[in-house]
């Protein structure tokens, strides 16, 4: 009798703990705006991002290629995720660490992107820093 005593109120502390709590609802109504997206730091200057190209495969992949120098080989030029808005896709060049063990051929980098085939873009941006470096209009083909 004793012990079902003292395991009676344990089972209630237990049952308790998986009780979910009460919390009110984040952003029920859905018409809250989206926080502004900041754009990041460029760290090339203008003479050091050059050969931008983009064109599209028959397939509609569209391929961006360029070069960007980075005076540190323990850094390598790179594309961020592209974004899709309307009929531009954009693509934000940025550093990021070199996990090689060589750097580039005098410090310029070749860039490359793949971009989903999406029948609606007519161009792509590549920007750095929040600032348009290039404004290319996709070559079919």
């Amino acid at each position: 009798m004793r012990r079902s005593i003292i395991l009676l109120p344990a089972l209630g502390v237990l049952a308790a703990c998986n009780q979910a709590a009460d919390q009110p609802a984040a952003n029920t109504t859905g018409n809250a705006a989206a926080p502004a997206k900041k754009p990041g730091f460029c760290f090339f200057k203008p003479e050091e991002m050059k050969g931008w190209k983009a064109s599209a495969d028959a397939k509609g992949n569209i391929t961006v290629t360029g070069k960007a120098h980075v005076k540190d080989s323990r850094y390598v030029a790179q594309f961020g995720e592209p974004e899709i808005e309307g009929s531009t896709a954009s693509l934000a060049l940025t550093i990021a660490q070199n996990s090689g063990t060589y750097g580039a051929t005098d410090d310029w980098w070749d860039l490359k992107a793949m971009i989903p085939a999406n029948p609606a873009l007519q161009s792509v941006s590549v920007t750095c820093g929040g600032k348009s470096v290039a404004d290319l209009p996709l070559k079919k083909g």
